[in-house]
């Protein structure tokens, strides 16, 4: 990884090839997903949460695979599903904060990945015009990382008031693919309906009236993917063996 700010002068060449493909670094279990996405990710995928290792913080995830480096949805060089988080989608561009000037906000600067296997200089999309303008690919990146980066924000507050209200708790999937191969999916967390059914009638308007209970309910509602997922799992199981 070589992550560099960008500019058009000494990115001017650069492309991103646009096919989702194990080689170019899209075979992932699961991606970062955000609450205000979590309506359409719940569509396609189940929706869980893990614990940083570092600072014991939450966060959401979307599950794509049942093992490590397992993409289910990577299907002939694109993704095989209605949506794409957009954690993923942003790949391979990233955030960088640099102090503003004289007390103002810091400001925010799009970065790449220079040595990410999408980044090229002779397939895919262009970052900018010949003239040096931004593509509107670019111009949609650039709007994508805004929204992750607001998002971000806003689900600090989010997680915070799950983890207050002792609403996430570890959960231990089993796994029975068609053939009869089972498994385990371990070190994930999901909502507690039963502490959730326990709330107050005002704590529960309060998490309405911050925005907090439909991501709430579309989380328990994602699990219902689990099924959708083993079955593209065996489904990929069984073409292996032939």
């Amino acid at each position: 990884m070589k992550t560099v700010l960008l500019n058009s002068e000494q990115h001017r060449d650069l492309r991103v090839d646009m096919r989702f493909r194990p080689e170019n670094g899209d075979a992932v279990m699961w991606g970062q997903t955000f609450s205000p996405e979590f309506r359409a990710v719940q569509a396609h995928y189940p929706i869980l949460f893990q614990k940083d290792p570092n600072s014991g913080r939450f966060f959401a995830v979307a599950l794509f695979g049942l093992e490590q480096e397992e993409n289910l949805f990577l299907q002939d060089d694109r993704w095989d599903a209605g949506y794409i988080p957009l954690m993923m989608q942003r790949v391979p561009f990233s955030i960088g904060t640099y102090p503003g000037d004289d007390g103002d906000e810091p400001r925010r600067m799009m970065h790449i990945d220079v040595e990410h296997p999408k980044v090229n200089t002779e397939t895919g999309t262009r970052l900018f015009e010949e003239h040096g303008a931004n593509t509107d690919y670019l111009d949609r990146v650039s709007g994508m990382l805004e929204a992750i980066h607001v998002w971000h924000q806003h689900d600090i507050a989010f997680i915070d008031t799950l983890t207050e209200l002792q609403l996430l708790e570890p959960v231990t999937m089993d796994i029975t693919l068609e053939d009869g191969t089972t498994g385990q999916l371990m070190g994930f967390y999901t909502i507690q309906e039963e502490r959730l059914k326990a709330l107050s009638a005002e704590q529960v308007a309060s998490l309405h009236e911050r925005g907090y209970l439909e991501p709430i309910y579309m989380t328990i509602a994602s699990m219902g993917k689990m099924r959708a997922l083993i079955e593209r799992k065996s489904r990929n199981h069984h073409e292996r063996a032939q």
